[in-house]
């Protein structure tokens, strides 16, 4: 990513994906910002570096890809007649640009920190897996902390124009009641200037086919209905299947990799026991009301990957062994040996069959496994994968929830249908489904050798059979 300035404008000239992406002089300024600038040093897909080496780009260069998306978008719809006012198309613009400066260090790494559970309380458990928080509240998730960043950071507020015009802004990607929902969509939903810029983008730098899209002709098949619904001409119904299908390739191959995974499991576990017992030794934020404190003050400009890097490196010498042995194995790029994965196609929101029977034997015999091999429980680590569905209409069936799918108009129709109704497409066929995968892993410390993970395996593997 080159840097170029023209007499009005500057201009970012984006090699890899995008050619050149021209900024308004106040886009400009707000990218020019410290805590725009902060993005530079959060990669953009966690530790998939520590499996894909050239995966090393970042929020910074995605933030500024989803604005060029964004650009092209509003161009559509003015080129087709849609009247968006100038500053509503400045806003969205703005948005776009914004819409991911909240991010954690190694982005979604820390979000999930509320949703560990540690192996002790997972084979204690009786029902599902319980947590042992402590006091205050969860970690807020990175739209939250963009929108506190937006709104409480001087030198974003400044360079967007005041209070007020920033709250807007924050209102459209963090899609606020107060914001149009229809508006809103282009910056989060199935098909919005996020996913359309991170698949291509993601794919590139991962080395992989499984995110290339046909980009040009969705951006090109954007329509608006007389009643306000955004959606794509029915022409581009294959481009829209194939972009949903490439996103579900990409969670397969790169976004849930069993190495990859495993590795940000670990970290979880890592930042979770330091959180638990020694929080304020690492400077690391006890609750959620210290994080949303943080992003409010001048330290979040240097929350990045090396706060986390500093963490793991401060941990290595922990007195506790477990803390200790994460932090080395990370450090030192030992991944977690998978000793199992079971992968389960279900209807959406169940769990059932081979997948259900893993998570059952696992929390009853991983204590035995444990003593039997003379391993720390703790070195175990369960984990599933978020549910991953092809498109699939929300559960609730809110206006929002079903703004969020994508929308194709048919035939002579003057209202777009969602995909998932459509029925000549594929996706309605796999849209009742979700694929999740189980998997159990084991922490490398550094001295057990090959001949000894294989027969926790082979015992992993005789669950089912005894």
């Amino acid at each position: 990513m080159s840097f170029s300035q023209t007499d009005d404008r500057r201009r970012i000239v984006v090699d890899s994906i995008h050619g050149d992406i021209e900024l308004t002089q106040q886009e400009w300024h707000i990218a020019d910002t410290a805590s725009f600038q902060r993005l530079r040093y959060i990669k953009q897909l966690g530790m998939a570096h520590l499996v894909y080496p050239n995966a090393t780009h970042t929020r910074f260069a995605h933030s500024i890809g989803a604005l060029r998306i964004m650009q092209r978008i509003l161009d559509t719809a003015v080129k087709s007649g849609i009247r968006l006012e100038r500053d509503v198309q400045d806003n969205l613009r703005l948005a776009a640009l914004l819409h991911d400066v909240g991010h954690y260090p190694y982005s979604h790494l820390m979000e999930g920190i509320d949703k560990v559970v540690l192996t002790e309380e997972f084979v204690e458990a009786d029902g599902p897996p319980k947590r042992t928080l402590r006091a205050g509240s969860p970690y807020p998730d990175h739209v939250q902390c963009g929108v506190l960043a937006v709104t409480h950071q001087h030198d974003l507020v400044k360079a967007i124009g005041g209070d007020s015009e920033a709250r807007r802004v924050a209102d459209l990607f963090s899609r606020s009641g107060a914001a149009d929902l229809q508006l809103s969509k282009f910056i989060s939903s199935s098909l919005d200037m996020d996913r359309l810029d991170y698949l291509p983008r993601d794919a590139h730098a991962a080395g992989v086919p499984y995110g290339e899209i046909d980009l040009n002709y969705i951006l090109n098949s954007f329509r608006v209905s007389a009643g306000g619904v955004v959606g794509v001409d029915g022409k581009a119904l294959p481009a829209a299947e194939h972009y949903l299908f490439a996103r579900y390739y990409m969670h397969r191959a790169v976004y849930h990799h069993k190495t990859i995974y495993g590795f940000e499991e670990a970290a979880r576990h890592l930042i979770r026991r330091i959180r638990d017992r020694a929080p304020r030794e690492y400077k690391l934020p006890a609750n959620g009301t210290e994080v949303e404190q943080l992003v409010c003050q001048d330290g979040f400009k240097s929350f990045t990957d090396s706060f986390l890097d500093r963490l793991m490196q401060d941990a290595v010498g922990d007195s506790e062994p477990i803390v200790s042995m994460i932090a080395r194995s990370l450090l030192q790029r030992r991944p977690p040996k998978l000793l199992r994965e079971v992968v389960s196609l279900d209807r959406a929101g169940t769990i059932s069959g081979p997948a259900a029977d893993f998570e059952r034997n696992c929390r009853r015999r991983l204590p035995e496994l444990a003593e039997h091999f003379a391993v720390s429980l703790s070195r175990f680590v369960f984990s599933r994968t978020r549910p991953l569905s092809v498109e699939k209409r929300g559960s609730d069936g809110s206006e929002q929830q079903e703004t969020e799918l994508i929308h194709v108009f048919l035939d002579d129709e003057p209202e777009p249908r969602p995909i998932v109704e459509v029925d000549r497409s594929v996706v309605k066929q796999f849209a009742e489904f979700d694929l999740s995968v189980s998997r159990l892993y084991i922490i490398d410390d550094g001295t057990t050798d090959d001949g000894q993970y294989g027969k926790l395996r082979e015992a992993v593997r005789k669950w089912d059979t005894e």
